[in-house]
């Protein structure tokens, strides 16, 4: 009888412990499938992105037609007042957009310019000097130029600029360079234009920079009176609104806000570097190299003043 119970003990302690073995075993098998689980909603999580990322990439349709081409469709699903609502909505690649400011009746095509913080809608490019500049009022009043190229010459348009700046405060940024490989900018905190019954007057000010203020004429009071472009009119060779006795568009060969006649005109001929002419009609930024030598790179770009990058 003794042998009997120690047998039904010792086979019950065997079978508590092999269940016990079996639990620990259940235990461990279901923390491996918890951790399985784990990482494949990780994984699927980062495809979820991925997908998404992809989706958004698809929205921009970029036609490449070249190195020098960067066009982008954005489908028509938003209409943006300028380049600084494109960068906020997560697009962030310069190039060519199209953009229809808040009293425009019709969508155009500018060159948004993403990097430097972003947002920028550039109005003007000066860059080998392929384009025409010396052309008349209403050239200058509805855009000219390449609309294509990255590095294409253009004027947006007297008519964009007040549609543009009329939104709100901009801020205007000129980025320069020379034929020895040296770059200056100058910044503007108030950049407006007028609109055509005014002559698209030029409002400046808030300057800040390396090259110098050209625009609005504070370097010096002894040439301000002649050279500042501060409340100036547009000007071009048939349609004279400057304060000089001649025609200064007609003798510098440009379209800009001619005072008597300038300290900057960034639409000047293109020359390559110093020169000799009969006027100062090179492309000029007084307060870096004089009258007297052309540039070999300009680009004008604006954008809000109280601008903030979106930051996701």
């Amino acid at each position: 009888m003794e042998k009997l119970i120690s047998f039904i003990l010792v086979s019950t302690a065997l079978v508590m412990v092999q269940e016990s073995w079996a639990l620990e075993d259940c235990l461990r098998e279901q923390a491996r499938l918890r951790s399985q689980v784990l990482l494949l909603e990780t994984r699927v999580k980062l495809q979820q992105i991925k997908i998404a990322n992809l989706l958004q990439e698809n929205e921009v349709q970029f036609l490449d037609r070249g190195d020098e081409n960067s066009i982008f469709d954005l489908g028509g699903k938003r209409q943006y007042a300028d380049c600084s609502e494109i960068f906020n909505d997560g697009y962030e690649r310069s190039g060519f957009y199209k953009i229809k400011p808040l009293q425009s009746q019709e969508e155009f095509s500018v060159y948004c310019d993403m990097s430097d913080g972003g947002g920028w809608t550039v109005i003007q490019r000066r860059s080998d000097g392929s384009e025409n500049f010396n052309r008349g009022w209403n050239d200058y009043e509805n855009g000219f130029g390449n609309f294509v190229q990255k590095n294409g010459e253009y004027w947006l348009g007297n008519k964009n600029l007040h549609l543009l700046t009329t939104q709100g405060e901009y801020t205007l940024k000129v980025d320069l360079a020379d034929f020895e490989k040296n770059s200056r900018y100058a910044k503007y905190t108030h950049f407006k234009v007028a609109d055509e019954k005014n002559s698209y007057e030029l409002s400046i000010g808030g300057y800040s920079g390396t090259a110098g203020d050209s625009l609005a004429g504070q370097f010096s009071p002894e040439v301000q009176w002649w050279a500042s472009h501060q409340r100036m009119k547009f000007s071009t060779w048939d349609k004279d609104n400057d304060n000089y006795e001649g025609n200064c568009a007609e003798e510098d060969k440009s379209g800009w806000w001619f005072n008597r006649c300038h300290a900057s005109n960034l639409n000047g001929l293109y020359y390559q570097g110093s020169y000799t002419a009969n006027t100062d009609n090179g492309v000029v930024w007084y307060t870096w190299h004089g009258w007297w030598y052309s540039l070999k790179s300009v680009v004008m770009k604006i954008r809000p003043t109280d601008f903030f990058p979106n930051i996701v």
